[in-house]
């Protein structure tokens, strides 16, 4: 089964309103944590197993989960003998992998620290606080087709991130660079797909994933570009929070599952 690991261990000093109290993919949306409509976008295309690399706050998550199940289904208890029944149990069909991959631990080293865990064959890696339409099947189908290393999902600039520079038929990168241009185009929105080999350019703790691995990536033409010309929107501060709410209260776009 195809994994899908989730970035969710940085400390989103942008959002400090929410992540004084818990991590930046804790914060919710709609009475819901960012990182599980993350997760109901991958599930609706039928992936399900999940692998959270977690960092600060990490307890956090751990308990949200662990409690996950009784916070959403009805029960009946008997005091008497502490039996409990689950009434009419509608929990999700998910597998998931909680990691402590290090509080000052950086993008890639999350990545490279969860090895043991992803190393059996291709993995979806998506950032915690990202959200979009994307057809998560045709992005695999695309990669496949492909045949590189790792392929990220190219989405229209909002204006304050780096631009990419794709082939002439958008189906690569030819240059990455990353949070600080104002140029147009399209840029890094996350949902990539990666082969194990990606572990290999990945030297340590220190390291984000933007940096040297994907530049050592860029460098030998092992990156795919996947286009999506559709919605995606990233959460760093607390007026993104604020826009994110407001979508979802008058119907998320990125709310491709039913309830």
């Amino acid at each position: 089964m195809t994994k899908v690991a989730l970035l969710a261990g940085g400390f989103g000093t942008r959002l400090s309103e929410e992540t004084s109290i818990r991590p930046k993919p804790m914060a919710e949306i709609g009475g819901r944590p960012i990182l599980w409509h993350i997760m109901k976008i991958y599930s609706h295309y039928g992936f399900n197993d999940f692998v959270v690399l977690g960092g600060y706050k990490v307890d956090y998550i751990r308990e949200y989960f662990l409690k996950y199940f009784s916070s959403i289904t009805d029960f009946t208890i008997d005091l008497s003998t502490g039996n409990v029944e689950w009434l009419e149990a509608k929990s999700e069909s998910w597998k998931v992998t909680v990691l402590d991959t290090g509080v000052d631990t950086l993008t890639a080293g999350r990545i490279k620290r969860a090895r043991k865990y992803l190393s059996d064959g291709t993995f979806m890696l998506t950032y915690g606080d990202g959200v979009s339409n994307v057809d998560i099947q045709s992005l695999m189908q695309f990669h496949r087709d492909q045949g590189k290393w790792c392929t990220l999902t190219a989405v229209t600039q909002p204006g304050r991130f780096g631009a990419l520079r794709l082939s002439e038929q958008g189906t690569h990168v030819e240059a990455f660079r990353e949070k600080g241009a104002t140029d147009g185009g399209m840029i890094n929105g996350g949902f990539f797909v990666c082969e194990p080999n990606v572990f290999d350019v990945i030297d340590g703790d220190h390291q984000m994933w933007e940096d040297e691995p994907m530049g050592r990536m860029v460098e030998v033409g092992q990156v795919a570009s996947f286009r999506h010309p559709g919605y995606w929107e990233s959460m760093d501060t607390l007026r993104d929070k604020m826009a994110l709410e407001k979508k979802w209260q008058t119907g998320a776009p990125w709310k491709v599952w039913r309830d």
